[in-house]
């Protein structure tokens, strides 16, 4: 069954939201990884994570359709293996 289409707004304030948090978190954890959390890390953090940002939006806008695809496409070929086996249900 065929989900009904996302409006666009919603698609862009997703995106907005997935890769501004997932962009802050990943450039605190390399920020610290590889500079350590000496004098100046909030800004060092905060300056990487801007560009990484400026990079994760239209990544996560462009990408996240295809994602979406592929997640579909996975479930469909898990269900029907799932459907194959002997008892045929997810027990």
């Amino acid at each position: 069954m065929a989900q009904p289409p996302v409006p666009r707004r919603r698609q862009l304030l997703f995106a907005l939201y997935m890769s501004g948090i997932m962009s802050l978190l990943m450039s605190g954890v390399i920020t610290l990884i590889n500079t350590g959390i000496a004098g100046g890390f909030s800004g060092r953090w905060m300056a990487s994570w801007i560009v990484a940002w400026v990079v994760a939006f239209p990544l996560v806008v462009f990408i996240a359709p295809l994602a979406g695809r592929m997640t579909d496409a996975s479930l469909k070929f898990l269900d029907r293996t799932l459907q194959r086996r002997p008892g045929g249900g997810t027990e």
